[in-house]
């Protein structure tokens, strides 16, 4: 049986830590609507059978909000029913996913809007690895996800207690002191930075965020619900490039990596570091 691939990009969130009263997806970049390259990336793509973008209930669809000429050419379907949380964003999107007939044996590969860096050779790299299984072995294709290993000292911060002298206002909440001290240095050795696309199978997917939401876990990407089935995805080499746009000064450097003459995504270009 021939197993499908679908793209799913939640983009309900509000983007508050980038600033500027705009959700960063909808912020321009190099010309572009940040969301437009992920789109773009996800639909040069043949491999990639069809894309959901969930948007927030109450959010308007692109084309109204752009124009339709901006998104003219790329392959994507809208699906209004973003939740609360990714979590939740991403549950309703591999049911939204059914209804454009997505099957349980599927793949599926969940990416965050806020990684413009995204190319082709990036997603085309991450179904090689994850595919590639022959199929024998305990921890068979259970997917994966792109990543890169962590190459900075890492540190932990002591959080230093507030001083007598500086209690806080009665008419104020009390805030939690900031770390501002070194605790201690953590081993950087088998650490890696999580990325996305994050590709599993669409039922073990929805069996995982289901489970994790029913037990009131908090699961911060699709990897850590799959793991707590006790799964091990693998971790395919993925790119600086492919960075999320965060905070404000994040959208400089963005502006850098997509202002080249190669930034737009196609099927011939790589914009990778993958190691």
């Amino acid at each position: 049986m021939s197993e499908r691939r679908f793209a799913l990009i939640p983009c309900a969130g509000s983007g508050s830590r980038a600033g500027a009263g705009l959700p960063k997806q909808y912020r321009e970049l190099a010309g572009h609507p940040m969301i437009w390259y992920a789109l773009a990336a996800f639909s040069a793509c043949e491999s990639i059978s069809a894309t959901a973008l969930v948007l927030a209930p109450d959010d308007l669809p692109l084309e109204a909000r752009f124009g339709s000429a901006a998104f003219a050419g790329l392959r994507f379907d809208t699906a209004f029913v973003g939740g609360q949380s990714r979590h939740e964003s991403v549950l309703n999107g591999l049911r939204h996913l059914a209804q454009l007939g997505a099957e349980d044996q599927d793949w599926v590969l969940v990416h965050d809007a806020a990684r413009p860096g995204l190319t082709p050779l990036m997603i085309d790299t991450l179904i090689r690895a994850v595919e590639g299984d022959d199929g024998d072995g305990p921890d068979a294709a259970i997917g994966g996800i792109l990543a890169v290993p962590v190459p900075d000292t890492l540190k932990r911060a002591e959080a230093e207690p507030l001083r007598p002298t500086e209690p806080s206002l009665p008419s104020q909440p009390s805030q939690p002191s900031q770390p501002s001290r070194i605790g201690g240095t953590v081993p950087r050795e088998g650490l890696w930075q999580a990325q996305t696309p994050q590709m599993f199978r669409v039922g073990v997917l929805r069996q995982a965020l289901e489970d994790a939401l029913a037990s009131g876990a908090v699961v911060t990407d699709e990897a850590s619900a799959i793991e707590r089935l006790g799964l091990k995805p693998r971790l395919v080499n993925g790119s600086l490039r492919n960075f999320k746009v965060t905070y404000p000064e994040d959208f400089a450097l963005a502006e850098v990596l997509l202002g080249g003459p190669s930034a737009a995504p196609s099927s011939g270009s790589s914009g990778d570091r993958s190691r």
